[in-house]
């Protein structure tokens, strides 16, 4: 049998703040971080990375992180004036004709309904999540689970500043 080269587009929409509150939960530390250089590459699995959207409640939104989301995966930020619920479920919506599959990065019960609206649009929906915390009702609408585990995120150890910075 011949190979087969199967390209598909892939949006990934993260919940900033439920994955962040998930992997604190999990980690115990507040300066746990998703590592995207290794999420990333696994939950495409050889596919084309269409747009990676990492929306976040709140003005806390690190300038750094911001700018390796984009230099690496062409990735925007996307402040949220309150949960990213509506903004991440808009732009889902927005994106479905566009993309084969949609990558919804949160285990938020309440995008239940979307997954299954983006379904009836013919989107393939996939959750990742720290299994733990995400709900199951959200796991079993999705056509596909990535768990996010302890090899996904890294502790972020800030730089000591030297005797002279701190002066």
């Amino acid at each position: 049998m011949e190979n087969i080269l199967i390209n598909q587009s892939v949006a990934i929409l993260c919940d900033g703040n439920n994955i962040e509150r998930s992997i604190h939960e999990l980690s115990k530390t507040k300066s746990s971080m998703i590592n995207f250089d290794r999420l990333i590459p696994k939950l495409l699995n050889d596919r084309g990375l269409n747009r990676l959207l990492y929306f976040r409640e709140g003005k806390s939104i690190s300038s750094k992180f911001a700018d390796r989301l984009h230099e690496n995966y062409y990735g925007s930020v996307i402040p949220c004036h309150k949960s990213a619920d509506i903004p991440l479920s808009i732009k889902a919506t927005q994106l479905a004709s566009k993309v084969d599959t949609i990558i919804i990065m949160s285990g938020d019960s309440d995008f239940v309904d979307l997954v299954s609206h983006l379904k009836g649009e013919g989107v393939r929906v996939e959750i990742a999540a720290v299994k733990k915390t995400a709900a199951k009702i959200l796991i079993d609408e999705a056509d596909y689970f990535h768990e996010i585990t302890k090899e996904d995120w890294f502790i972020y150890k800030s730089p000591r500043k030297t005797k002279a910075e701190r002066n």
